[in-house]
């Protein structure tokens, strides 16, 4: 017979082992989530001068949110702006006087001018989301100042690439200004250095100010992962210079925005914001992505409408479509959806022949006006704001955000943004 006592002495015994063993483990865990976290160093690229005193403490500005939304965002790009050339260059990189202030010039020049949307939507985006996760609280003012930190780095991309289009596509006005290169008159080659020089900054600045963010890593791989996606688009964009125009269909437009536009303008600035607020629901970037990459398949069919029928002095530059041989919304509906043979045959003989403000591209328009385009566009346009607001209640996309802690809000406030713009 086995003795019962023993068995539950010894039933006991492994009970309170097992008890104290799960209470050492959950006293281990405990102190390895509420350690400190440990600082992520850069070794082999800390102290690049030796004579580079230690970096300055950072002081933000204060974020007014409610009251001065773009002034204090503004702000923000004057702090980064003076910690580059006040000490980061000059003094990290022993950057001389003449090119520091060449550096200070070309950042206030190409950063600053635009509606700023991209990167106030980031600090739209997350004081949304925050105020979700909180109850209605409002983020600190550090957090602010590092939301729009994010926000200029967009714009700061922005600015690089716009440097880079403005050389490729020949134009001569951004921003009611003239182009960067034009500006350099015979030493117009330097914009092609300072757009890259430009895309280093950003890097260089979310560095700085979000090294030591739990979600550093994941923030500089969507930067990048983005910035490769726009370089794609523009190659494809750029190709078009030697395609013809039968090549320029509708499904490479739409390739084409898709990479070059919508992922850089609608879905880095709300992901900047769902990653800086920790969230990893991929399943809720995937419903992001899904609705902010249809917004910004047609913000680009309103900026080629715009192109074509806004004038310059609400576009803040001149139209070149049509001169430059664009694929463009506009272009590749009129000829490969309504033209007929002998409309066809006119776009052929002067679609990216004839220049800016000549009879030719007046001819071009009247075209797109005969085809009825203008009101085929606004049936788009409206086509696509219904379906984005449908996937407000759609399980696969609203549901989703809303469970990750992502309110439609963000959406809301990007499409009102867009929607039926002039400029």
């Amino acid at each position: 017979m086995p003795n019962n006592n023993n068995s539950v002495t010894t039933g006991l015994v492994a009970a309170g082992a097992f008890c104290a063993g799960s209470l050492l483990t959950a006293a281990f865990y405990q102190k390895q989530t509420t350690a400190p976290k440990k600082a992520l160093l850069f070794p082999a690229t800390e102290g690049a001068s030796s004579s580079s005193p230690a970096t300055p403490s950072i002081k933000y500005p204060e974020y007014d949110y409610e009251k001065d939304p773009q002034g204090s965002f503004l702000k923000v790009c004057e702090m980064l702006i003076s910690e580059l050339v006040t000490h980061e260059l000059p003094l990290k990189y022993d950057l001389p006087p003449k090119e520091t202030q060449w550096i200070k010039e070309m950042l206030d020049y190409n950063v600053k001018g635009g509606k700023m949307n991209r990167g106030m939507m980031v600090v739209d985006a997350g004081v949304a989301i925050f105020k979700q996760q909180n109850q209605g609280k409002t983020p600190s003012n550090t957090d602010l100042c590092q939301l729009a930190v994010l926000g200029w780095s967009i714009e700061w991309l922005q600015a690089w690439l716009l440097v880079a289009d403005d050389i490729m596509d020949s134009s001569v006005t951004r921003r009611g200004q003239a182009c960067w290169y034009k500006k350099l008159e015979q030493i117009w080659y330097i914009a092609i250095n300072d757009a890259v020089t430009m895309e280093a900054l950003v890097f260089k600045i979310m560095k700085k100010h979000l090294g030591q963010h739990s979600h550093y890593i994941q923030l500089v791989d969507l930067m990048q992962e983005t910035t490769l996606q726009t370089e794609m688009g523009q190659l494809s964009d750029t190709l078009c210079d030697v395609l013809e125009l039968k090549d320029l269909t509708p499904a490479r437009w739409q390739w084409i925005v898709q990479y070059k536009t919508s992922y850089y303008s609608f879905y880095l600035s709300v992901a900047f914001a769902m990653t800086f607020f920790q969230i990893d629901n991929a399943q809720a970037y995937n419903a992001a992505r899904d609705i902010l990459v249809i917004m910004g398949i047609y913000f680009q069919a309103q900026d080629d409408y715009l192109d074509c029928f806004a004038t310059s002095e609400q576009l803040g530059k001149v139209g070149t479509d049509i001169a430059d041989k664009k694929c463009g919304w506009l272009f590749t509906k009129a000829y490969h959806e309504l033209a007929n043979p002998q409309q066809v045959a006119f776009l052929d003989q002067h679609y990216g022949k004839c220049k800016v403000g000549s009879e030719e591209e007046e001819q071009i328009k009247q075209l797109y006006r005969d085809l009825k385009l203008p009101q085929i566009y606004q049936e788009y346009e409206q086509s696509s704001y219904t379906k984005i607001m449908e996937m407000k209640n759609s399980a696969q996309h609203g549901a989703v955000l809303e469970q990750a802690g992502v309110p439609w809000e963000v959406f809301q406030l990007f499409l009102e943004k867009v929607y039926k713009r002039s400029k």
